[in-house]
């Protein structure tokens, strides 16, 4: 892929997360008492969407375990060479 397509897809998949927050904690919690408030319930979903979220085209686990099997995988097929 060429840099400048591989720009525009991040760029359009970092729009989606973003809305998808925005949507899931930013509007439908209502006003926010603080800064720190926000900061927080925004590493409590970056947690969540990393950590705990099941996807079901990766087999139902969340894509933390699915990158960490994957590590897994090519540090077993590096030995095996």
């Amino acid at each position: 892929m060429k840099p400048a397509v591989c720009r525009r897809t991040l760029g359009r998949l970092a729009e989606t997360t973003d809305g998808l927050f925005r949507a899931e904690v930013i509007h439908r919690r209502g006003t926010w008492r603080s800064f720190d408030a926000v900061e927080y319930a925004t590493l409590e979903w970056v947690d969540w969407f990393n950590n705990r979220r099941l996807l079901e085209p990766i087999g139902n686990i969340p894509s933390a375990e699915a990158e960490a099997n994957f590590y897994a995988a090519l540090e077993r097929s590096d030995m095996a060479a």
